[in-house]
């Protein structure tokens, strides 16, 4: 397919980003935002300064806020919040013949993987997955970065998508690992929570880095019992977003964990409705998936305490009295 018609569906932080670097070499992208308004101040200003006020947007980006217009794009990256990836999909009505999911997360109310929610509502389509360790900001000002493109479709899909996709600033890798993709991205979302709150209470580097592998561990256990491969998760949508994401403020998981540490609520550090920490929407379906594949998540359970409003001292005692094993136990 030479040159085809893209379209980023929604228009947050990261749809704006993605929107951004694919419009970095002059090519044609609509973006549509749902809010009202933000399309036209999109168009006019060429800036969203609603998610992403720090990038000054291409000319070639047209935003619209009339979600119809986007199935007649050959291709759609879809960046919706996950928990409406599902409700999106069905206002959309028809489809085009490739879906790039670049959202992270679990549907909570089914337990359905990105992949599953978007293959049950555009079964003609070919489903990929976009995912690896990228802050939007940095992807928005043109820094290099590097991403997975797992693609259900195969090679075929990756040859007819990647160049369309790929940038000299923003590289894709190749997988046909769909379920190893969307596991890294939302089992990190639940530990970056985790390690937030190591941050906030100030337990130190030791801390936070043992966490971050005792966590991949998990990521790891939970992956391969849904089908994902190892190797998709040692990479860089497993573990290189892992550590991306629990290492700063900029991300907005580690950011509420970081407030549950310092001693706020649940309730207040996830008042903000304008940004998303996927990671509190995932944590509940995340265990419940644990548990039914018999995968033991010890760090996404305290996690779970937390958001029910536990103390972060108690939780982290909790799990620092477990008891001792040997390293590689995989229960």
């Amino acid at each position: 397919m030479t040159n085809p018609t893209i379209g980023v569906v929604g228009a947050g932080a990261w749809g704006t980003a993605l929107a951004q670097a694919l419009a970095s070499d002059g090519r044609e992208v609509k973006l549509w935002a749902l809010e009202d308004g933000l399309a036209d101040t999109i168009n006019s200003t060429h800036r969203n300064e609603l998610y992403l006020p720090s990038a000054e947007l291409a000319e070639s980006i047209e935003a619209t806020g009339d979600l119809s217009e986007m199935a007649a794009c050959d291709m759609l990256l879809l960046v919706t919040p996950a928990q409406h990836m599902g409700s999106t999909l069905e206002k959309l009505g028809s489809f085009p013949r490739d879906l790039v999911l670049c959202s992270k997360g679990i549907e909570a109310s089914s337990g359905r993987m990105m992949h599953d929610v978007a293959q049950d509502a555009a079964p003609d389509s070919d489903i990929a997955v976009l995912s690896g360790p990228t802050f939007a900001h940095e992807v928005a000002a043109g820094l290099p970065c590097a991403v997975t493109l797992a693609c259900g479709g195969g090679e075929a899909q990756w040859d007819r998508i990647s160049p369309a996709i790929a940038r000299q600033n923003f590289r894709p890798y190749y997988s046909d690992d769909v379920v190893g993709a969307e596991v890294g991205g939302a089992v990190k979302n639940v530990l970056a929570i985790a390690c937030g709150v190591v941050d906030g209470l100030g337990l130190g580097q030791n801390a936070r880095n043992a966490l971050i592998t005792r966590g991949f561990a998990e990521m790891l256990r939970f992956g391969v019992s849904l089908g994902g491969k190892p190797e998709t998760l040692n990479g860089l949508c497993g573990l290189g977003d892992l550590v991306l994401t629990c290492s700063s403020t900029s991300s907005r998981n580690f950011s509420l964990g970081k407030s549950l540490g310092e001693g706020m609520s649940a309730d207040e550090a996830l008042a903000d409705k304008r940004t998303v920490a996927e990671g509190a929407h995932t944590a509940p379906v995340l265990r419940d998936l644990a548990k039914k594949h018999g995968v033991q998540m010890p760090i996404t359970e305290a996690v779970n305490h937390l958001l029910d409003g536990r103390s972060a001292r108690d939780v982290v005692a909790e799990l620092l009295a477990r008891p001792l094993k040997a390293e590689g136990h995989t229960r």
